[in-house]
């Protein structure tokens, strides 16, 4: 599963220099596992990465934005390609 997810986040342009890249990857294998963590992000996913790593919450969030942004800035057209919706503006984390 995780060569899927490096796989999807490559080819929306971003890399693994990103700290967010390794949160979004431990993000999505959390969220596979427990789809009931999507509900609540900030209580239950985030944490639960930060735990990984041993960061706060917060960081993991702001770099899972910054990752997105920088995915959005790059190749928003990909993103809406590659998930067959018109996003029209940046999708939120969780959206995402």
């Amino acid at each position: 599963m995780d060569h899927n997810i490096y796989s999807f986040l490559y080819a929306l342009g971003l890399s693994e220099n990103y700290t967010g890249f390794g949160y979004i990857v431990d993000a999505v294998r959390v969220a596979s596992q427990e789809p009931e963590s999507l509900q609540m992000v900030t209580k239950w996913l985030y944490p639960e990465v930060a735990k990984h790593y041993k960061k706060n919450w917060k960081s993991v969030e702001r770099n899972i934005r910054t990752a997105i942004s920088v995915m959005w800035d790059s190749a928003s057209w990909k993103m809406e390609a590659m998930t067959g919706c018109p996003w029209g503006v940046k999708p939120t984390n969780a959206q995402f």
